[in-house]
């Protein structure tokens, strides 16, 4: 009977439930459980193992530069950054608000760290979010400026619940940049969220973008409903460096 009932439940993809179901016989049997009480238990397992599936797939989608989590930043070595602020943002209530995030401070001091970690918690939360850096937009959409192909990926940037924006900043970006994230920009104004970190103060995007008129745009509809967050600071990567011996 249980090699049947274990095809029966392959046939109805309900791997959770065949996974513990040894497990949960010997329960069964050593608690004295109803069928309810056992079929409850079953009918967990598999919600439990499709819950963490899905919070699989939906970080593999995010694309993450790298596995960042809250508890792994380290709030003691800069003291300028608000431990409030951040976890209110993890709980995902400007996410629900389609409002808008910017950090923004010198390299180093923990900005994508904080993004990606933020973007990690909203998907444990059933959100859907998708990291880039700034650099992989425009080269996405420079690289496929036909129209077909333009859609399809604009799509992708517009469908998530959150859109993190990486490293604004780094180096000026080239042509026709400007057109690209003001589009982003604009379609995702007050339907969904869009976090962006940048290490150059908002009056040089203009000539970050090579495009004043865009960068006015982009930030006049980007800061409405925008969090700016300034985090101020020494590189974290730069703790560990000896200082100079002095004469």
């Amino acid at each position: 009977m249980k090699e049947t009932i274990m095809k029966r439940l392959a046939k109805l993809r309900l791997s959770g439930m065949a996974s513990t179901l040894d497990l949960r016989l010997q329960e069964a049997r050593g608690n004295d459980l109803d069928h309810l009480e056992f079929l409850e238990l079953a009918l967990q397992d598999e919600l439990d193992i499709r819950e963490q599936r899905s919070i699989e797939r939906r970080v593999k989608l995010a694309a993450f530069r790298e596995p960042r989590s809250l508890e792994s930043f380290d709030f003691s070595f800069n003291t300028s950054i608000d431990r409030k602020i951040v976890f209110d943002l993890a709980a995902g209530r400007f996410v629900e608000q389609a409002h808008d995030v910017l950090l923004i401070g010198p390299p180093g001091v923990g900005k994508s760290h904080l993004a990606q970690a933020i973007g990690q918690s909203l998907i444990k939360a059933g959100k859907t979010v998708l990291y880039r850096s700034i650099f992989d937009v425009v080269a996405e959409l420079m690289e496929d400026d036909l129209m077909i192909r333009h859609k399809k990926i604009m799509t992708r940037y517009l469908k998530c619940d959150l859109l993190i924006i990486d490293d604004m900043g780094i180096k000026q970006l080239p042509p026709k940049s400007g057109e690209y994230l003001f589009e982003i920009v604009m379609r995702r104004y007050e339907v969904k969220s869009t976090m962006m970190t940048s290490n150059r103060p908002l009056e040089e995007w203009g000539k970050l973008i090579g495009d004043v008129p865009a960068a006015t745009a982009i930030l006049d509809r980007f800061l409405h409903h925008a969090q700016l967050i300034k985090i101020k600071g020494k590189s974290y990567r730069m703790r560990n460096q000896a200082c100079p011996q002095t004469a």
